[in-house]
């Protein structure tokens, strides 16, 4: 890979500062200091981003405009596109989504000894679960608990969640951690069987549970292999574009679109779990992003054009270490743990310039300021600016080898473009990473509208305005679990009546009536990379 003279010239401060960076610890952030800073760099506060929802449940509230316009869009569908009488796929419980939070699911629902079907418009495993690298959290060890959690979680995410939420989120983590390992994930484990536990960003324990660097991947297969080893159908590349509810307004099944031949299909229940992910494939401002391919916020738009309401839509979280070269893994997630093990954030002068394990938010923030504010970032092309995450401190604090035993998949990544991070620094800056906001449920995972559950990214509530690293594979997990046992256990009460498709006649008309014209129709399913896509075209974000 070819630095330019600019790199090489930042890389040798680096390194002949990382001895006494190595051995600085940077001061935290006071509350105000945070606060100033988020308000002045964070893109959630970036007002002219933001547009105002003009109808429906969260009238006169704010969220990102791209997400806006897809909320106010017009459906894929029309009621009379098919016949609501004759479903082809008829089940107790049907679950949208096929990565971690509706594999287990599925998997606690046929426990219940519900009938299960999971749709998922790409590939089971195909989702943000499999591209999580660097924990879980769980207070399962004597000097944590799950109060001290939940201080944490509630803290780090402003005391802009819902506390019930919280609660069942710390409180059912150790179980899920031990569900996990029952069912065969092989988290790291010291040579007498106990579970290895690091600090996160915001964490004042170790409670970080973690296999190597690609967590997500190992829970994943884990959970997709109990899926298949049960004979749950899971029926891929067909996507939800529509819910249907019967006519009580109750939700009742969804409509399905192959994704290659477009045929629709009804599929009937008595209960839906919406797990359809995050929103990060819209690339709000123009930033890059982590996520995998189909995070195009489905799940959010469906439930809001059946009248579920959403919570914190405007909250989204940018991971502060993205690839920032080479362009090739342009956005690409390095693990929040890479800095968990002791590589500071460095720039072009070789300065440590904050904390390393600030929340997310703050640490992003800082980041944007050194490039923007401070003008020290490191140029990487005309539109490209990044700092340096200094890899090869880890092993010069924890000795040769680390980076190997603990980070394979990051020294895999890079090593695929000739940078070797035991080595060499690595330049990062915030790319797109979370949803911190979705569909509102209550502790039961129900959503404000009857018989539609929710679970994992989709969901808004759990975390308030900022995540924790390594809350979002428990909260799959969590709410996974809750969700299907809660909505397995509706589906043996529900009686079904007529189905019919009325309400998107009525969010038509509610839509002329609050005077908006939209061309766009949505849920959006995939994006689109073609040349001038206006979702690249700000390009100051990067």
């Amino acid at each position: 890979m070819t630095y330019t003279e600019e790199m090489l010239k930042s890389m040798q401060l680096v390194a002949e500062k990382r001895a006494a960076n190595a051995a600085l610890e940077p001061t935290r952030m006071t509350a105000d200091e945070k606060t100033n800073l988020l308000a002045t760099y964070h893109p959630d506060y970036r007002q002219d981003k933001f547009k105002t929802i003009t109808f429906g449940a969260n009238k006169g509230e704010k969220a990102p405009i791209e997400l806006v316009e897809l909320l106010e869009a017009n459906a894929r569908i029309k009621a009379g596109d098919v016949d609501l009488e004759k479903p082809f796929y008829d089940v107790d419980v049907l679950i949208i989504g096929g990565g971690g939070a509706g594999s287990a699911a599925a998997i606690m629902a046929d426990e219940a000894g519900a009938k299960v079907m999971i749709a998922t418009k790409l590939r089971i495993g195909d989702a943000n679960t499999m591209m999580a690298e660097g924990g879980i959290q769980a207070a399962d060890k004597p000097n944590d608990s799950p109060a001290i959690h939940y201080l944490d979680v509630f803290g780090g995410g402003h005391f802009a969640a819902k506390p019930e939420l919280v609660r069942k989120l710390v409180y059912d983590a150790p179980e899920c951690i031990k569900w996990l390992s029952d069912l065969g994930v092989e988290f790291d484990k010291a040579p007498d069987g106990t579970m290895i536990t690091t600090h996160g960003g915001g964490t004042s324990r170790k409670r970080m549970h973690a296999a190597k660097d690609y967590s997500g991947a190992e829970i994943m297969r884990t959970l997709r292999d109990e899926v298949l080893s049960r004979q749950i159908p899971v029926v891929d590349y067909t996507a939800a574009v529509e819910l249907i509810k019967d006519e009580s307004g109750a939700v009742a099944g969804a409509v399905l679109m192959n994704m290659e031949t477009r045929e629709l299909r009804v599929a009937r229940a008595k209960t839906v779990i919406m797990a359809t992910g995050g929103a990060g494939r819209l690339h709000y401002q123009g930033f890059p992003t982590s996520n995998h391919y189909g995070a195009t916020a489905d799940g959010l738009i469906l439930g809001y054009r059946a009248g579920a309401k959403l919570f914190a839509e405007d909250s989204l979280q940018y991971h502060p270490t993205g690839a920032a070269f080479p362009e090739q893994i342009f956005g690409a997630l390095v693990t929040e743990k890479v800095r968990s093990l002791g590589a500071k954030l460095v720039n072009v002068n070789g300065d440590v310039f904050q904390h390393p394990l600030e929340t997310r938010d703050v640490c992003a923030s800082g980041i944007i300021r050194e490039v923007d504010d401070r003008k020290n970032g490191i140029k990487i092309n005309d539109t490209t600016s990044g700092v340096w995450l200094d890899t090869p401190m880890i092993e010069y604090k924890n000795g040769e080898g680390t980076i190997e035993k603990r980070i394979p998949a990051m020294l895999r990544m890079f090593g695929k473009y000739g940078i070797d991070i035991r080595k060499e620094p690595i330049l990062v800056y915030p790319t797109l990473h979370y949803q911190n906001g979705g569909l509102e449920i209550s502790e039961n995972g129900m959503s404000t509208v009857e018989n539609l559950y929710v679970a994992g990214e989709a969901v808004g509530g759990i975390h308030g305005r900022n995540r924790l690293m390594g809350n979002s594979l428990l909260d799959i997990i969590v709410f996974g679990r809750n969700a299907g046992v809660n909505a397995a256990a509706k589906a043996k009460e529900v009686k079904l009546g007529k189905l019919t498709l009325d309400h998107i006649a009525a969010f038509d008309k509610e839509r002329a009536e609050a005077g908006v014209v939209s061309d766009k129709v949505s849920p959006m399913l995939l994006p689109t990379y073609t040349h001038g896509n206006p979702v690249f075209e700000d390009k100051k974000a990067f």
